[in-house]
């Protein structure tokens, strides 16, 4: 491994002493102190006051930025990558080069302005306590950050080959293939996507919190003569939805701005974004499997959303993105460049359709009951129409649970899939799987039913095929990982 005093450190640009002057980013945590000194002291000397805590906080920031900026320095050596920081504790941190899981390029809006990226290395050598913040090369030119992220990757190569393979010659660059551009108009799939949604709903929340402090003389009569009853209240729910769904459109855009993914030699790069560009590469051999998502919406116009399953990934799930929105036959495609496809799932058996339909109508049996118990004391009947309701929605509920279910497997790789509101269509590797876990509840049991969670060092780190017959977990395990899973005994 390199030694760390024998590398000479390099800093960042400059310029990114005014971007984290602008943005506080240091004195970040001082704000609300001063605003909570001047709130309990008062600001006796109005605007002057004011003033002058803005200009102290700015030049405080300045000089902690500069500070920062001055103990702060990376150097990549032949074998590892060394970053230095600290002011009062001083923190040398040094990762080998062959545990780099890979880098991402980020440039948000601020950094664009004074042409510089966020370099952010995933390494599989985390510390007790680390954050990643460790890890990430703040407010370097573009060129620097293309260099950095060459040279990082590069040198990974060459150690992991001439690990197994004696001497290795230096890496060539590979001519890149695209795989897959978005097309604009698959935005409007955006409305049927809830992470779409949440921001022009927040957006319209925080407006109507607005609208509730304005004075009363200021919010304008929208009473007006001559309408039927209802039409203002239609007007007015009719314009809410056109907003949501134009802004579900637009905060859609705005993080998929130009996605691309293109293959070059072993990996897949995706860029993306409007406001802030973020270039992201995946190593095609850590890659372990893949998901097609789709929503309840999703299903019913035929758009999915394709992700990659990435051993030691960080926020895999925005990472790991290979499709984030467009048609099926588009994501299936992504997906089966990368994995092989099982083929049919297996359904799973009849006592597990039983079990999820009862799952969907307690909660509606439960109000019933209330509802019956209100009206016979009270004569309040309401509650139990609802609950009547409830009940009778479980019931295609739980068949659609249960529908939604299923497992298969293959010569190199196995399939999981479940959920109904957002269906989830999980394909591995068999090489992923790492371990095995049966659990039973004891209606489970009952049924002869088991839940068979597969272990891997990808995603979220375990899939689980709910509900499949008992006997047939072992046999399940088995043909998904190999022999060493023979010892798998749902009934012990």
């Amino acid at each position: 491994m390199t030694d760390p005093a024998a590398l000479t450190g390099q800093r960042t640009s400059r310029w990114v002493l005014l971007l984290h002057t602008i943005t506080f980013r240091q004195a970040r945590a001082l704000v609300p102190a001063v605003l909570a000194l001047g709130a309990t002291r008062g600001f006796d000397g109005g605007t002057v006051t004011v003033v002058a805590l803005v200009v102290g906080v700015t030049l405080l920031s300045l000089l902690w930025a500069a500070l920062s900026w001055w103990r702060f320095s990376y150097a990549v050596g032949e074998t590892s990558v060394v970053v230095t920081r600290g002011l009062l504790s001083r923190s040398v941190r040094t990762v080998p080069l062959d545990r780099v899981r890979g880098v991402e390029i980020e440039a948000p809006a601020l950094h664009r302005l004074f042409g510089l990226v966020r370099v952010e290395v995933d390494a599989a050598a985390g510390s007790a306590g680390a954050t990643g913040e460790e890890l990430v090369v703040d407010g370097v030119s573009r060129a620097e950050g293309d260099r950095l992220r060459a040279r990082l990757l590069a040198r990974r190569a060459v150690l992991v080959d001439a690990a197994g393979a004696g001497d290795v010659a230096a890496p060539v660059e590979e001519p890149e293939e695209v795989v897959t551009r978005f097309d604009p108009r698959w935005l409007l799939y955006s409305p049927l996507v809830g992470g779409y949604l949440a921001v022009p709903l927040a957006a319209f929340g925080a407006l109507f919190r607005l609208l509730e402090e304005v004075p009363d003389r200021f919010v304008p009569d929208l009473d007006r003569p001559g309408l039927p009853d209802g039409t203002l209240a239609a007007l007015v729910l009719a314009g809410g939805l056109v907003l949501l769904v134009v802004g579900s459109i637009a905060g859609s855009a705005v993080v998929n701005w130009r996605f691309r993914l293109v293959r070059r030699g072993g990996s897949l790069i995706a860029t993306r974004g409007l406001v802030t560009r973020r270039h992201t590469e995946l190593e095609i051999d850590r890659i372990r499997g893949c998901t097609v998502s789709q929503g309840v919406g999703m299903r019913l116009v035929g758009a999915a959303r394709a992700s990659a399953l990435v051993t030691g990934l960080g926020d895999a799930a925005r990472r790991g993105q290979l499709l984030p929105l467009g048609p099926q036959d588009q994501a299936w495609a992504l997906a089966d460049r990368l994995v092989e496809r099982t083929g049919p799932l297996r359904r799973h058996p009849a006592a597990a359709r039983r079990r999820s339909v009862v799952r969907g109508v307690v909660p509606g049996v439960l109000v019933l009951v209330a509802g019956v118990v209100l009206t016979v004391l009270a004569g309040w009947w309401p509650l139990l129409v609802t609950g009547a309701v409830l009940t009778g929605l479980g019931v295609p509920l739980g068949l659609a649970r249960h529908a939604a279910t299923g497992h298969a497997t293959g010569p190199r790789s196995f399939a999981v899939r479940s959920g109904w509101l957002v269906r989830e269509h999980v394909v591995l590797q068999r090489r992923a799987v790492v371990g095995w876990q049966v659990r039973q509840s004891f209606t489970q049991r009952r049924g002869g039913l088991a839940t068979v969670l597969a272990c891997v060092g990808a995603g979220s780190g375990g899939y689980a095929a709910r509900d499949m017959a008992a006997d047939e977990a072992a046999d399940f395990a088995r043909a998904a990982s190999g022999a060493w899973a023979d010892t798998l005994d749902p009934a012990r």
